[in-house]
Order: C-alpha cells, then structure tokens, then sequence
C-alpha cells in the first residue's frame, strides 16, 4: 500500500510547478523520479519475487545521468547559442551609432582644423626664416673645425699606420 501512495505524492508535488522547467528543476525532477523507481521497485521486490535490484538500480542510475547530461549539454550549449546572438545584436546597433557619431565629429573638426592649420603655417615659415641664418652661421663656423679636426684624425691615422709599419720585422 506504501508504494501507490508514494508515486501519487510525488506526482502532486511535480505537478505543481507553473514555471517552464530550468536546469536544476529537470535534475531534481529527474533524481525524484530515480527515488521512485527505486522505492517502487524495493516494495514490489518485497511482495513478488526476488529480483536483482541492484544491477536494475545501476541500469536506471546510468540512464537518469545520460538523460540528465545530455539536457545540460544540449542546454547549456543552446543558452550560450541564445546569448551570444542577443548580445551581437544589442552590440550591432550601438557600433552603428558610434561609427556616425565619429563621422560627425570629423566633419565637424574638419574646420577647426584647416583655420589651426592657416594661423600656424605662417608662424611656422617666419620661424624656420628666423632660423635659417642662425643655422647658416653655425655650419659656416663650425665647417672649419670640423675640416680641422677631420686633418688632425688623417694624420693621426697615419702616424698609427706608420708605428705599426716599423715595428714588423722587414720582409
């Protein structure tokens, strides 16, 4: 008498969800309907005949796991399938904005940028007439010690060569 009213309570208490069934709902659904069978199958063994429970346990525990990873694998790919699509088109529109907004902006910049450009070019020019004459009259002072320097370097060169020449023995 036990195991017809045990099924029925768990029926009652299954039934009684309203909400669409998430992962964990399916997994504990799926471990009560386990203990069920089990507890259906352990007082019918008691009144029939003996049976081998557990290789019947071990059969059913095998098939609620399979069932039981093969919904989250499934799921759980699809969730992800689900978020990734709505978040490209959350993100696709907002990327569209953004690009015209910069469009805009460079428009507008383009302006500010030309009249930048014509206050700075003269200045630039005066600056560079400014310093030509000054960097003229620096190369022109400094080319004479440079030559100079460059003759003492040739002369100090050969003089090494010479010394070196000297002190091989003659051939």
């Amino acid at each position: 008498m036990l195991h017809l009213k045990l099924p029925v309570a768990v029926l009652i208490l299954v039934s009684s969800s309203v909400d669409p069934p998430c992962p964990s709902a399916i997994m504990k659904f799926s471990l009560v309907a386990a203990l069920v069978v089990v507890l259906a199958i352990g007082c019918e063994s008691g009144s029939l005949v003996k049976r081998d429970i557990p290789a019947e346990i071990e059969t059913l525990t095998k098939y609620f796991q399979d069932a039981i990873e093969t919904v989250k694998s499934h799921e759980l790919i699809s969730q992800a399938q689900g978020y990734l699509e709505e978040g490209k088109t959350q993100i696709t529109p907002l990327t569209d904005k953004i690009q015209e907004h910069a469009e805009k902006i460079q428009e507008q910049m383009k302006p500010f940028v030309s009249d930048i450009e014509k206050q700075v070019r003269p200045m630039a020019d005066n600056l560079q007439a400014q310093f030509m004459p000054l960097v003229d009259k620096m190369q022109a002072q400094f080319k004479p010690l440079a030559d100079d320097l460059q003759a003492q370097m040739e002369q100090l060169f050969q003089t090494v060569v010479d010394q070196t020449k000297a002190l091989l023995p003659p051939q």
